[in-house]
């Protein structure tokens, strides 16, 4: 036998594969989702044809419902969250504010107050609702009071305040300076 005439000899024939056919698409898989039926797509509405609304269209009613009041203001949320989390001291002193309890708001006729150290408050939600005291520290970075008594005790043993914001609790004595007796004046004329 000649080694040369054994490579010189055709290939054997390829068994004729019909989906290999130029021109042709492939059957469908054998699968469980080819043997569903499709389901139809649903109803457009025929009556009417797409068209896009021109502003000359809109009545001015339909402007007012939909519109903000002011321009100035966004409501995005992604923009009040940055406002909120990246805001100034001065800015944060103000959101942590914290309603006076109805003996106080009768008294000065003020609603609510920014929360400062040495104020005495209770707390109306949360874990710690029902308990009092006073405020140790305004933590305007975290949003958060620290009120004595309320605290937490760490797995070595030592004991750490418990942040509260202030929309939680109701200031039921207020530490009263110049500076707060002027502002209390101020907003029970507005």
């Amino acid at each position: 036998m000649d080694v040369d005439s054994a490579d010189s000899s055709p290939p054997p024939p390829v068994a004729h594969l019909p989906h290999l056919d130029v021109g042709q698409d492939p059957p469908p898989l054998d699968d469980v989702r080819s043997s569903r039926p499709r389901p139809s797509p649903p109803l457009l509405q025929a009556a009417r044809p797409h068209r896009p609304r021109s502003l000359s269209n809109i009545t001015d009613e339909a402007l007012s419902q939909k519109m903000k009041y002011s321009k100035d203001v966004s409501s995005s949320r992604r923009k009040s969250r940055k406002a909120h989390f990246t805001a100034p001291s001065h800015v944060r002193r103000v959101i942590m504010s914290a309603p006076l309890a109805k003996e106080l708001r009768e008294k000065h006729n003020v609603k609510a107050v920014p929360i400062r150290k040495d104020d005495e408050v209770k707390i109306v939600r949360g874990n710690f609702k029902g308990q009092e005291g006073k405020v140790m520290q305004v933590y305007r970075k975290k949003y958060v009071i620290h009120i004595e008594r309320i605290t937490r005790d760490k797995v070595n043993g030592t004991s750490v305040p418990v942040g509260i914001h202030p929309s939680n609790v109701v200031v039921t004595k207020l530490h009263l300076d110049n500076d707060r007796k002027a502002l209390l004046e101020r907003k029970a004329k507005a």
